[in-house]
């Protein structure tokens, strides 16, 4: 570690009359005195943490004066002996230099010595403490020692490399190497720069500064850097924001800081689904807005811990008052394991109406017969499960009492009646389906709205979490269906935006694929899986006929290939999940795609999670006969059912072919970035209710 000048350290910007100002005489006036046995105690400190203190040599000629790194060694009484930390080239300073001060800092105060020097050697020094020494405040807040974190500043596309030497909350030191044909001429103090903080494995921070000193140096110079900003907003905007709550009791966070590798304990003011708030003193703040906690501990009192990544978005004092000494800063929570997350959420949930549960355990019994109640299971439902009634309550056994990753169900109940229920289901890679609305009017007129509420905020909470793979929210809905008509469709209306919310209509039939007729496939025909080119010609046909979101949401998108991660996801509760993409195809020329959906029976009480359904692309050029006799194909080559339901887009095919249909089903997708406008709708939609 090279030797550096005072201005150099940039920690220590103290000019030589600022230390020959320090006396014993005037201590009084520049700060408070700090008495013998204080100052061992801070020096055993300061060895008992491996740290250093500062001790300043003056030329003997020229009255300049250098500061230089000495490790304290274990002091116990009049009598303080140092080690140099780098004596490279100490020797000959010792020649040219004597003793000068001695300076124990702790960034935020430094204590000025003025001792009697006994000996001084290339090895270390002897000094005898005074009486006192003087306690200066050198800044507003507390400047702390780095670990080795990279730095780049980029200033108009030049780079300098470089380390963290130290930081405040506020501002940042850095040691930077200028390599060739780049000089440090290319480094414009009048204009801001970009700082870039990265350990070996993550960047930590990146933001724009500007320059408030820099020393002289051709190859490496020490450069202070102020952040220009106190608020770094992480993600869009949101004019509904997630309600914040003050818990009691409050959580505390816990997490070893980045960028000195302490541990840092901080009470919660406020939490949220998406971010909390903390209170910093200002003098000993740690908290640089734009800084990424890599894992922070999020601790009820000793009962559970919740861990995330999490970043500081804003820094700023918690009033007005020109004397204050707190600062409020503003995290938040970049990704969170899914499950963590939902305990969150739910604890959130309750806190704000001990009747809403989520991911509750749910007694399963109850839920049964809410279901029959309310008639979310009419008769005719009812006659299409009742043989497999038992694989139904084994599926719900599963998705209710084993925490499971893809699944959410939201509850609202009282006095342990059930009165208002609605769930999710992972199904596609991005996109979540959402499914079995339901809720007792009779003895509750707001338990639909209540859990369609919490089903919002909880999107608007998890969405732009990776862990939550969650890009869109999408449901299936008559629409002869009053209640799903006005809500869903009418969010399409309003946000008037394909690409925002899509709805796209389905005709929904069975076929019975061990009556089908005989057909003889006809010459030219060949049912194929999916290749690229199909699914760019597949993107081309929607988007000129519909411009939705069906595409992404559903991963049909052309290069993104297939992945096995969801299934796996599915078996780890022995549960079945595969989809199969395949093209129908006549002489070479796609004609339909048809998606081959298997699950288990119950996962979806329409089973629109276990049905084939079908995107038929050239109408003119395929045949009802031809496309029956593709789907009794498939439904015998994978479904145990005498009847398969299979869902058709778009429906006007449907009826030029003169296919009977049951019923049309709309596919309603929301883009999750659009959620300020479904809630926009939502609290017009509720305020004529």
């Amino acid at each position: 570690m090279p030797n550096i000048s005072e201005r150099d350290l940039g920690t220590y910007p103290f000019s030589s009359s600022f230390l020959d100002s320090i006396t014993e005489e005037n201590c009084r006036e520049k700060g408070r005195e700090v008495n013998r046995k204080a100052l061992i105690n801070k020096l055993n400190s300061i060895n008992f943490h491996g740290g250093y203190a500062l001790i300043t040599l003056i030329h003997r000629r020229y009255q300049r004066r250098i500061t230089l790194k000495a490790s304290p060694q274990p002091c116990f009484d009049e009598q303080a002996d140092f080690l140099w930390i780098d004596r490279e080239g100490i020797q000959e300073k010792l020649k040219n230099y004597e003793f000068d001060t001695l300076i124990i800092a702790d960034g935020l105060m430094l204590v000025v010595v003025r001792p009697e020097i006994v000996a001084m050697t290339p090895q270390g020094l002897r000094v005898l403490l005074p009486r006192a020494g003087c306690e200066v405040r050198s800044r507003k807040t507390r400047r702390y020692p780095c670990l080795p974190i990279h730095v780049q500043v980029l200033q108009n596309s030049a780079h300098f490399p470089g380390v963290l030497q130290d930081f405040t909350a506020s501002s940042f030191s850095v040691r930077l190497s200028a390599i060739a044909p780049q000089t440090f001429n290319w480094l414009n103090p009048t204009e801001p720069v970009t700082a870039i903080l990265s350990n070996d494995t993550m960047p930590l921070f990146a933001g724009e500064c500007h320059i408030v000193y820099q020393s002289l140096g051709q190859k490496t110079r020490s450069v202070v850097l102020h952040t220009n900003s106190h608020m770094t907003p992480r993600f869009k905007a949101k004019e509904f924001r997630s309600p914040r709550q003050e818990l009691v009791p409050s959580p505390n966070i816990q997490f070893l800081h980045p960028l000195t590798g302490k541990k840092v304990d901080l009470g919660v003011i406020n939490i949220s689904g998406t971010g909390l708030a903390i209170e910093e003193d200002m003098r000993n703040s740690v908290l640089l807005p734009g800084l990424i906690i890599p894992m922070l501990h999020l601790t009820f009192a000793t009962s559970f811990t919740l861990d995330c990544m999490a970043q500081v978005i804003y820094r700023r004092p918690r009033s007005n008052d020109p004397d204050e000494t707190q600062v409020i800063c503003g995290l938040a929570i970049l990704d969170m394991d899914m499950e963590q997350h939902v305990n969150l959420l739910a604890l959130l949930h309750q806190a704000n109406d001990p009747h809403s549960y989520l991911c509750n355990k749910v007694d399963l019994d109850a839920l049964w017969h809410f279901f029959f109640e309310t008639g979310f299971i009419y008769p005719e439902k009812y006659a299409l499960i009742q043989a497999k009634k038992e694989k139904f309550k084994a599926t719900y056994e599963k998705l209710y009492t084993e925490s499971p990753r893809i699944a959410r169900h939201f509850v609202y109940q009282d006095k342990g009646v059930i009165l208002g229920h609605m769930a999710m289901l992972r199904f596609y890679s991005k996109t979540w389906l959402i499914h079995h609305h339901a809720a007792n009017r009779t003895l509750s007129q707001k338990a639909g709205l209540v859990v369609l509420e919490q089903i919002g905020r909880y999107a608007n909470d998890s969405h732009n979490l990776h862990s939550s793979h969650m890009n869109f929210v999408m449901c299936y809905f008559r629409p002869d269906n009053k209640f799903p008509r006005r809500v869903f469709g009418g969010v399409s209306r309003f946000i008037q935006n394909p690409k925002g919310c899509s709805v796209d209509d389905f005709a929904y039939f069975f076929v019975q694929p061990e009556k089908a007729p005989p057909h003889e496939k006809a010459m030219g025909w060949e049912l194929q899986p999916c290749i690229e080119e199909d699914l760019v010609e597949l993107s081309y046909f929607y988007e000129h006929r519909s411009g939705g979101l069906m595409i992404p949401a559903l991963d049909l998108e052309a290069g993104l290939g297939v992945t096995d991660e969801l299934d796996q996801e599915f078996a780890k509760l022995k549960l079945k999940r595969r989809r199969l993409r395949l093209s129908l195809k006549h002489q070479g020329e796609l004609k339909a795609i048809i998606l081959v959906n298997l699950s288990d029976v119950g996962l979806n009480m329409s089973e629109l999670t276990n049905c084939i359904q079908i995107i038929v692309l050239d109408s003119d050029g395929l045949d009802k006969e031809n496309l029956l006799a593709a789907l009794a194909e498939l439904g015998k080559a994978h479904f145990e059912n005498d009847k398969v339901p299979v869902i058709l887009y778009p429906v006007k095919y449907a009826e030029d072919q003169e296919i009977n249909y049951d019923k049309v089903y709309s596919m309603w997708i929301l883009n999750c970035q659009n959620l300020d406008q479904y809630f926009k709708f939502c609290n017009t939609f509720l305020a004529r209710i």
